[in-house]
């Protein structure tokens, strides 16, 4: 596995394969493609000694990407992230997610944080399985907060205590 943290060169990737997570409407809540300029803030608030943004690559492709993001931007919860996971859609199904989630626990204790949660949608099974494999429990669920196409999802928080 070939993990390290993300460039400057390696956002138009990045974005892409967060992009290819939309159609699907399981993974994010966005329902049109952002551009690379709309995720510069996003890209520039990570930082490798505290909130990561990795890219796993195999041979020299980049296949999937991970990022650890504050939680709710208060000082209190500084010991507590958001894990983002996206993988290329021709790569889904060989176990990176497990491989990305599982070095991300790792990475935890020297980043500073005890606790990890994620935001995953109630229909995106995959997600929920790969999370519960690991030990996050479900800590809470909006019902029907997100609107697409017409239709309602729910919102489970996913989270783990290290």
């Amino acid at each position: 596995m070939n993990l390290r943290h993300a460039e400057g060169q390696d956002l138009p990737r990045i974005v892409d394969i967060y992009n290819s997570s939309i159609a699907s409407r399981r993974s994010t809540a966005d329902t049109e493609v952002v551009t690379m300029e709309s995720r510069l803030q996003w890209f520039r608030k990570h930082h490798p000694e505290s909130r990561p943004l990795l890219v796993y690559e195999q041979e020299t492709e980049i296949v999937g990407w991970i990022s650890f993001e504050d939680f709710y931007g208060r000082p209190a919860y500084r010991h507590t992230a958001e894990l983002s996971i996206y993988i290329a859609p021709e790569n889904q199904g060989k176990q990176l997610g497990k491989r990305l989630l599982r070095a991300a626990e790792e990475m935890a204790p020297e980043l500073g944080l005890h606790t990890l949660v994620g935001y995953v949608f109630a229909h995106n099974t995959p997600s929920m399985r790969l999370l519960h494999a690991h030990g996050f429990q479900e800590w809470g669920r909006l019902p029907d907060v997100a609107k697409m196409d017409g239709r309602n999802y729910s919102l489970c928080i996913m989270g783990k205590r290290l």
